[in-house]
């Protein structure tokens, strides 16, 4: 099975000027944890709602404060083509919850994330991914920024 096959294809972007408290409304009307962050034509971030509440708000910021201070400027992604089983490997080995989906263009075709692979993806290999992206650490631990 490939990436494109169980992806989420309708994405919203967030900008770095909007506030957070403008990207948190976009991920309560779209029931989504994540906003990938795009200036102009380019990615350039994603902001998680785990990012508002540790980046932000536990440190006393307004409501006001703008997406590129609190979102990650790292972008992991993959390739639509991909093959699903290395994808969600990868994704337990960094401790990812969500990958950016991009084209071979580099072009933004979708987001992949625990839900979608747990309600389309293999479901022994969905298991083992969120049983290592649960344990503590990793590059994108709150603590590590």
């Amino acid at each position: 099975m490939r990436v494109g096959e169980c992806m989420t294809r309708d994405v919203r972007l967030a900008s770095p000027d909007q506030t957070i408290r403008e990207a948190a409304m976009i991920m309560a009307e779209i029931d989504a944890g994540a906003l990938p962050v795009g200036d102009g034509d380019r990615l350039v971030g994603m902001l998680t709602d785990r990012d508002i509440a540790v980046r932000a708000v536990a440190q006393g910021r307004s409501p006001d404060t703008r997406v590129r201070d609190v979102m990650s400027s790292e972008i992991k992604y993959c390739f639509n083509d991909d093959d699903l089983g290395e994808v969600i490997e990868n994704m337990g080995e960094i401790k990812v919850r969500r990958l950016v989906v991009l084209d071979r263009d580099k072009r933004m075709v979708g987001i992949v994330s625990l839900g979608d692979l747990a309600k389309d993806g293999p479901t022994s290999n969905t298991a083992a991914a969120l049983n290592q992206i649960c344990r503590p650490g990793g590059e994108h631990s709150q603590s590590a920024h």
